[in-house]
């Protein structure tokens, strides 16, 4: 731990106060991840997300494993998985009715294990797709197409967890999009980013914190630090219909600040009902949701990071 939070806090120019300020809930609960190991590892937090390991493959060195040591984050907007949504928003700011799709997957190249049943070291390639339509117009026409690929290094202890990641971003207006009367400018926007996630378990929370150095912007004038944070709520109670379904409630909120002329928040919440098969054991099948959704703050979407925009929305989203 103390060598991740040394690589973090050099991540200049973030400033360390702000990493603190993102951090501080996860690092003071840090001792009860070593008391949150000798728990059931079948209700463990990393279960209920799908980051569970098989037996199979829980030897020293397992090439091409399935899944991922770290579970991915909830309220995102850029996490990788695939969705469908609808969201609401302002006309002035981007688009009054909008359609956001995303198709991601992660390949994992090998992982070694722990010596706890669950630990692990993994290093993967991980890419997706983010694609706004605006469904107001009479041929859905593509609002911005963000492409994101990365080298995600996973690690998992007990209920710690972390992500180191190099990924690159770039992101392009829609051509129909562009043929409308007065279209913003179109910008070659593209970036390099570096991360760090440090992530713990409690109970049924999951904190987590850390932040982001982005190198060869384009344009200059993209913003060049970022300081993540967030909590969800997975808790260990299910419903179940027979054979058929389990469902769980969860929620969670992701926020990001952003340094470009000026220090900039954004918040996204989403919460709602996630779906799989009842007793899928420890290494679950893949599951899906139902969530509402909330965002306030810059722009997500590429080629609109200069607009403040708020949105409201329901969409399904399917894990890894």
């Amino acid at each position: 731990m103390a060598l991740l939070l040394s690589l973090l806090l050099s991540l200049a120019p973030i400033p360390r106060r702000a990493l603190a300020g993102s951090l501080l809930v996860v690092l003071a609960l840090s001792p009860g991840s070593a008391r949150s190991q000798d728990a059931d590892l079948a209700d463990s937090y990393a279960v209920r997300c799908g980051a569970g390991i098989v037996e199979s493959e829980r030897s020293a060195y397992q090439p091409l494993p399935r899944g991922d040591v770290f579970c991915p984050l909830l309220a995102d907007p850029k996490s990788v998985r695939s969705f469908v949504s609808y969201q609401r928003g302002d006309a002035a700011d981007f688009a009054a009715d909008i359609a956001a799709v995303g198709i991601g997957d992660q390949f994992g190249f090998f992982r070694i294990g722990g010596t706890r049943a669950g630990n692990g070291v993994q290093l993967g390639l991980s890419g997706s797709v983010f694609a706004q339509f605006d469904v107001g117009s009479s041929s859905y026409e593509l609002l911005n197409a963000d492409y994101l690929i990365g080298l995600p290094l996973t690690v998992r202890f007990g209920s710690f967890s972390g992500r180191a990641r190099v990924y690159h971003q770039s992101s392009h207006l829609g051509d129909e999009f562009l043929l409308r009367p007065n279209p913003p400018l179109r910008e070659n926007l593209s970036f390099e980013s570096a991360e760090l996630l440090l992530s713990l378990d409690v109970g049924a929370l999951r904190l987590y914190g850390g932040g982001e150095r982005f190198f060869r912007r384009e344009p200059e004038a993209l913003a060049d630090a970022l300081v993540h944070g967030g909590v969800e709520l997975r808790p260990g109670a299910v419903a179940t219909l027979g054979n058929v379904v389990s469902a769980r409630f969860v929620a969670a909120a992701d926020v990001k600040t952003v340094r470009d002329s000026s220090w900039r928040t954004g918040v996204n919440v989403r919460a709602g009902f996630e779906f799989g098969r009842p007793g899928d054991g420890v290494a679950g099948g893949r599951r899906w949701s139902l969530l509402g959704e909330f965002y306030d703050g810059p722009s997500p979407y590429g080629q609109f990071h200069r607009s403040q925009v708020r949105l409201a929305g329901v969409g399904l989203h399917f894990t890894l």
